[in-house]
């Protein structure tokens, strides 16, 4: 998920800020323009340092702005489909439960949460199971599997990202962390 790369891009200096320290003005716009977005590669980039520029820049005729190219280290955050992720609940809706891992939120649509029917406790923020009893509440770690991405590069944060926890070694920690010792118990009994 979280990488370190380097990266080359360009840019563009407005012409009122080249009479500032130019170094100061590479690694801010560099920082606005990169950094909390998502690239060509749909990766998020999460941080940039070392940003150095590479060699002169251009100026383009009627724009008066340099365009330098720039080299940096970045931490990149990158999701693939069908991959594991460890999250927090942080909000539990009518529909669902919206799950955070790294710097993304995924939806834990009310279908995708247990092989149970699933009961909404909208006043106590939880999602109850019918017959197991066993409920979701915001705070709670769980691992989940992620079946579609739709990023969007403009704003990262309303991407939607799609989970579930309806397969084996899926759900909440808790849960799992009982159904393991279910499993040794009655293996110890058998």
């Amino acid at each position: 998920m979280y990488m370190l790369t380097e990266a080359e891009r360009i840019v563009r200096i407005p012409p009122s800020e080249l009479d500032e320290d130019i170094e100061k003005v590479i690694d801010s716009l560099t920082w606005e323009s990169f950094e909390g977005k998502i690239g060509d590669d749909k990766e998020v980039t999460v941080l940039i340092r070392n940003v150095r520029p590479i060699g002169p820049g251009r100026i383009v005729h009627g724009d008066g702005a340099v365009y330098q190219t720039v080299k940096y280290d970045q931490i990149v955050f990158k999701l693939k489909d069908n991959e594991m992720i460890e999250g927090v609940v942080v909000e539990i809706l009518k529909f669902g439960a919206f799950v955070r891992f790294g710097p993304l939120d995924g939806l834990l649509h009310i279908s995708q949460v247990m092989d149970d029917r699933v009961d909404i406790d909208e006043t106590n923020q939880r999602l109850i199971g019918k017959d197991t009893n066993r409920s979701l509440s915001v705070g709670d770690i769980v691992k989940a599997r992620i079946v579609s991405i739709d990023l969007n590069e403009k704003n990262p944060q309303d991407s939607k990202i799609g989970l579930t926890m309806r397969q084996p070694g899926l759900g909440k920690l808790q849960w799992l962390e009982e159904d393991r010792k279910n499993r040794q118990q009655q293996q110890g009994g058998a």
